[in-house]
């Protein structure tokens, strides 16, 4: 059964964007799922590439702590003490 969607280029483009989100947030980016949408994605072949939109990287884990400390505020958490003997 074949829908017809009659999208004006403004949405063509919003959908085409969330897809895009999420094919490249997907855990498993060859899963059947995210396969279906990339097929989808090629359907709209006559719209033309999407523009890419600038993605602000979140500073890893390492980076964000060590940046938090720096300004000499004291972690609440104790260093480790190693293995403890018996």
């Amino acid at each position: 059964m074949a829908m017809i969607l009659d999208l004006s280029d403004e949405e063509a483009r919003a959908l085409l964007n969330v897809l895009i989100d999420t094919i490249e947030a997907a855990r498993y980016p060859m899963s059947p799922r995210i396969r279906l949408l990339r097929e989808i994605i090629a359907k709209f072949g006559g719209m033309g590439p999407v523009p890419p939109r600038p993605r602000a990287e979140a500073p890893s884990p390492c980076t964000a702590a060590s940046t938090a400390n720096a300004g000499g505020a004291r972690s609440s958490r104790r260093p480790r003490q190693g293995r403890r003997t018996r």
